[in-house]
Parts: structure tokens; sequence; C-alpha cells
């Protein structure tokens, strides 16, 4: 089955393949939201850019996630404080809060056609157990002044149409978008203000030579002053140059046919989009033409596809059981980088060189952020610019262990989760 974003999108990216020998004040690597958004901040700045993608703009997981605009990270804000500090634990969760605002004034002010909906996200209590959390969760954000919303079980069966959750908690300031049509937006942005955009140009060699960045493309070297890595879950340089090592954790989607207008009725009117407090997390929302899209943790085209797609098919049924007999036209799966606390990483492993990934599920609102953020700190050569504390390097043991960990998890979940739903 194919991806419903590459199918839908209404942004048409031409990027061609890196003809020949450049000298450019920045290469990025990677181009997803992270290297697109940091490509269009160094264009508007009137610095040359030169962004090599190994696939398609969008391959990777900025391609192939729910579309949840979220604010924040994944953690409450006392967990961040506690791993982080005070200081530098406050300044993230301010960012990273504001960066929603950030997202959907870059699509308003660019006119990016990704059918961008701010109605906010709820975040469902799948259990009473959930419920408590939420509170919890509620009252850490209040205090750090987050205009989030606890909603009852009565209010979140009219906001979303079903009646499987106790609660879920509103947060305003997020929304949806087609996540694929955004990222080939601030790369088409970026191009019209002079950043050249290659797809198909894999980085086979990375290294400093005189003072400048040499990143070669087979036989064609583009030299720089600066560097970027943006590759995320989606590293591909020989293993002696990546920059980080962490988890992955793989995200599938389905997606049903357009619903028509009666059978849309109660559903979602408001279209946020939503996932719920479980240990092995799902998510669903429906996009601008009314399809409902499930997703869950596991990977849809590996071994459990068959436990995943059966998954889907009985979730949709206990979600929405009013509904007819649907199938997914549309079925596909994505990488998440995972770093071991939840917190994203921004390796400065040489000079004038920053690596950033590990968002763990929070790609969109982040990954821009940051992209942003570490075009400024390194055009400006001050890294007191970046949103955390740099590292020299970053390494997780076990990495393949835990991948692979999780992977059986969610087959194991999804799998009893079929038999009692």
């Amino acid at each position: 089955m194919q991806n419903l974003w590459e199918n839908t999108s209404k942004e048409k990216g031409n990027f061609s393949y890196c003809p020949d020998n450049q000298i450019v004040d920045l290469t990025i690597i990677g181009g997803g939201f992270t290297g697109c958004s940091a490509a269009l901040e160094a264009a508007r700045r009137g610095a040359s850019v030169a962004l090599l993608e190994s696939e398609k703009i969008g391959f990777g997981g900025s391609g192939r996630n729910v579309g949840l605009v979220n604010a924040g990270l994944w953690l409450p804000p006392k967990k961040i404080i506690s791993i982080l500090g005070e200081k530098q634990g406050e300044t993230l969760i301010s960012a990273l809060g504001s960066a929603p605002d950030l997202v959907f004034s870059i699509i308003e002010d660019n006119q990016i056609k990704c059918d961008p909906e701010r109605n906010g996200t709820l975040h469902c209590a799948h259990s009473e157990k959930g419920v408590d959390y939420l509170i919890n969760r509620a009252k850490q954000k209040q205090e750090y002044g987050e205009p989030v919303a606890l909603l009852d079980e009565k209010e979140t069966q009219n906001k979303i149409g079903s009646s499987k959750f106790f609660g879920s908690l509103h947060d305003p300031r997020a929304g949806t978008i087609q996540p694929l049509a955004y990222c080939h937006g601030l790369a088409r942005k970026a191009k019209e203000l002079g950043a050249k955009i290659y797809e198909k140009s894999k980085a086979t060699q990375v290294r400093r030579h005189n003072g400048r960045w040499h990143t070669n493309i087979k036989d064609v070297i583009i030299q720089s002053k600066y560097l970027l890595f943006a590759m995320n879950a989606y590293q591909d340089l020989n293993e002696e140059q990546n920059t980080g090592k962490f988890s992955t954790v793989y995200y599938s989607q389905f997606a049903t046919r357009a619903l028509n207008s009666n059978e849309m009725s109660t559903i979602l009117p408001n279209k946020e989009g939503c996932w719920d407090t479980a240990t092995i997390m799902s998510s669903f929302r429906v996009d601008d033409a009314g399809r409902i899209i499930l997703g869950t943790m596991g990977n849809s085209e590996g071994l459990g596809r068959r436990i995943h797609s059966n998954w889907a098919n009985k979730k949709l049924r206990d979600l929405f059981p009013f509904l007819p007999e649907l199938e997914f036209n549309y079925r596909w799966s994505g990488k998440i980088a995972m770093t071991k606390d939840h917190i994203p990483k921004i390796v400065n492993f040489e000079k004038n060189a920053l690596s950033c990934f590990g968002y763990s599920g929070r790609g969109i609102a982040p990954g821009t952020f940051f992209g942003k953020a570490c075009a400024e700190a390194l055009l400006s050569e001050d890294l007191s610019m970046l949103p955390i504390p740099t590292l020299k390097h970053y390494r997780e043991p076990l990495t393949r262990e835990k991948t692979a960990f999780f992977e059986m998890a969610a087959m194991a979940n999804n799998s009893v989760k079929s038999l009692k739903m």
C-alpha cells in the first residue's frame, strides 16, 4: 500500500541531483523538517546553502508521521527540569511551547499548501489510570503557564465522537497539517530564496580540510564553512561519521477512504489530532478530505505487518462502531529517533558543525524550531543561541537491542489488544 501523504501533497517539489562542485556557506545533510527549516532560515539571512537529501525531500520521518503539530515534548515539565536543570529546562519548555506558532506562521507567511488546522490536540485517557496521569500533567503544565484544559468523559466524547475514553487534555496551541506537503513547502520556499536543494544526492564522505568542510556526493565535492547534519532517525553516513547513536522506533499509519458528510457528522468535527495515554500509544485524526488516519507503534511493513494491520481494523471498529465496514486504502511506516531521556540532542562534533536529532516522536514543531535555531547559531557562530547546551558526542549502549525490543513489544501489545477489542 502507499503513503497517503505522497498521494495527496499539494506542494510538489522540483529538485534535482547535485551536478557539480560548489562552494557555499552552509551544507545541510538531510531533507526533513530540521534540514529544510534550517535551509529556509539560512537563505532568508542571505547565506548560500546546499541541502543534500539521499532520497526525496521528506522521505524519512517527516513524510511518514501523523501530522500533529504538538507543543512541547512528550515529557511533563517537571521531568524536563529534572534532566536539564531549572534554567535550561524552563528555556526549552518555553521555546517548544511556542514552536507551533512558528510552524503556523511559516505556513501562512509562505502560503504553504498543507491543510493546516489549528483547533488543538487531545491527549486521551484510555483508562482511569490515564485520567490520573492527565490530571498531574495538566497541573504541571498550568504551573508553567501552558493553556491546557482538562475535559471530562462527556466533553471528550463530544469532541471525538467516541465513547472509548475517560477524559482528555486539550492543548489549543497545537494542530494538524499534511506533513509531507509542509516539508515540501519549506524546501520550495528555501529554493525560492536561493538555497540549492538536491535530491538523490547522498553524502558519501564528510571531512574537514584546510578549515573548510568537504562533503562528497560520489565525485562531486561541496565545500562550506558551516555544516549541519539533520538526518535524525535516518542517519546513513558511514558508522565512523555518524554523530549520534540512539534507538529507533517504527510508527505506522493506516488511512481509510474519504468519509461522506453523514459518516463524518460526529467524528472530530473540529479536526483535533488525538493520541492516548497507553504505554504502547496509538493516535487518530481525520485529514482535510475526511479520511480517518490511525497510528500505532510498530512497523507495518515488517514481521508484524499482519498483526498491526489486524489491530488497525479492530481499533477502527472499536472507536467508531457506527461506521460501515471500512478498508484501509493506505498504509505506511516511519522511524522515530528515540533518545534515552526523550530530550533532543545537538552535537557540536567539530568547529562550525552541528548534528541535531532525537525528537522522540515530536518532529514537526521541535524539528522546525531546532532547524531554524541551528542555522542561526552556525551563521552567527554563537552556540549560546541554541535552546539546549551542545554535546561533543552522544552514544547510547544497546541501541539495536532496544530497537528490537520496542518492535516486539508493539507486536505483542497489538496482538493482545486485537483479541480484546
